[in-house]
């Protein structure tokens, strides 16, 4: 079977990774003639809503997915028409326009901060009087790792944050003073049926991840995975999802979620009995899940426009290094490194070896 995927870097390179020893061959649309997935399939290389590439993806694929949630939906839904896409244009919907994002939450009873729709600088002032200060405002779109979004510390802030966000349509949410961030990777097959890997605690840098830390047995896991369902059965989910909480003392708000594979969840790629990629391919396909089982403690750590050298990473215990062959660029994820060991502390000690590597050669 040849796999479609709307996009080409490095999550798209992943799942070709996962899916070649399955015997699946992969399609990449992407605009960049550089996308890091192209050596490991068929690179078209045109915009997401050239028509005549769409045409050819659907032509040569038996199954579209995508490794970003702002794949245009015009041309998500021209491609549903042709050829299964999964998972749905509805969750993709949802995840493109925070609004949308954070109202699905509140119906389906997912705690989440406050937060009020700003179509206009003249809603700031009554909008701030219900978050309070300090608030987040947000665009409704293409906001990722930390951009489309300003905090404003009081009123006289409100005005400027507006203009740096270009005066578009956003959202205007409370600061939440969260006791840490942790996020939940699930998988659910067609017919329902859904597997979770084990909660990961996040540490974010600049609104970038730049490390995730394995918890098993959790104590906010249960409560991490009810919400995960709701969300999942609501939107009739096929594929990984990943949803991002804040924990606030014994309780979990969601942030955001993500309808694909998961930076938090590339720990599972040495550090579970089946990957997040792999278990990805095997429901949109149709295939049983794999187990989520960790294979013991683990955690990963990104790097940020720039790689550490190759031998002073992997001359650390029990790391992996993934280098994802992109042009160095501020700010840029090009690679990562996952930790494995018998010891949750080997895996931490190594995890804080490597974000010291990561930061001595950093340029974002």
């Amino acid at each position: 079977m040849i796999v479609g995927v709307l996009g080409g870097g490095q999550l798209a390179r992943m799942l070709a990774l996962a899916g070649r020893p399955l015997g699946l061959d992969f399609v990449f649309l992407s605009p960049d003639p550089e996308s890091c997935a192209a050596p490991l399939g068929t690179h078209l290389c045109a915009g997401f809503d050239d028509e005549t590439a769409l045409a050819r993806l659907a032509e040569y694929a038996g199954i579209v997915t995508y490794e970003f949630e702002n794949a245009p939906l015009d041309s998500v839904r021209y491609l549903a028409e042709r050829v299964p896409v999964v998972p749905s244009t509805q969750a993709l919907a949802a995840a493109q326009d925070r609004l949308a994002e954070k109202s699905l939450f509140e119906r389906l009873g997912i705690g989440t901060p406050a937060f009020v729709r700003i179509d206009d600088a003249r809603d700031l002032p009554a909008a701030c009087r219900r978050t309070g200060f300090p608030a987040v405002l947000k665009t409704r779109r293409m906001g990722y790792d930390g951009k489309g979004q300003v905090i404003v510390g009081g009123e006289e802030d409100l005005g400027p944050a507006w203009a740096r966000l270009g005066g578009k349509a956003s959202i205007l949410e409370a600061f939440v003073p969260y006791d840490r961030e942790v996020s939940l990777v699930a998988v659910r097959a067609r017919g329902g049926r859904t597997a979770f890997y084990p909660l990961s605690e996040n540490t974010h840098q600049d609104g970038i991840l730049r490390l995730s830390v394995s918890r098993p047995d959790d104590p906010m896991e249960d409560q991490a995975r009810a919400r995960t369902v709701r969300l999942l059965d609501a939107l009739d989910y096929i594929g990984v999802l990943a949803l991002e909480f804040f924990q606030v003392g014994d309780q979990l708000l969601a942030n955001e979620f993500a309808p694909r594979v998961h930076n938090s969840g590339h720990w599972t790629i040495e550090g579970a009995e089946c990957s997040q990629f792999e278990n990805h391919l095997r429901a949109i396909i149709g295939w049983p899940l794999g187990a989520t089982t960790r294979s013991g403690p683990a955690a990963m750590v990104n790097f940020i426009g720039t790689v550490p050298d190759a031998a002073e990473v992997l001359a650390l215990p029990g790391v992996h290094l993934h280098h994802y062959g992109k042009s160095p660029r501020r700010g840029r994820k090009l690679g990562h490194a996952t930790v494995r060991s018998d010891s949750q502390q080997q895996v931490e000690e190594t995890a804080r070896a490597l974000m010291r590597l990561a930061a001595a050669t950093t340029t974002d």
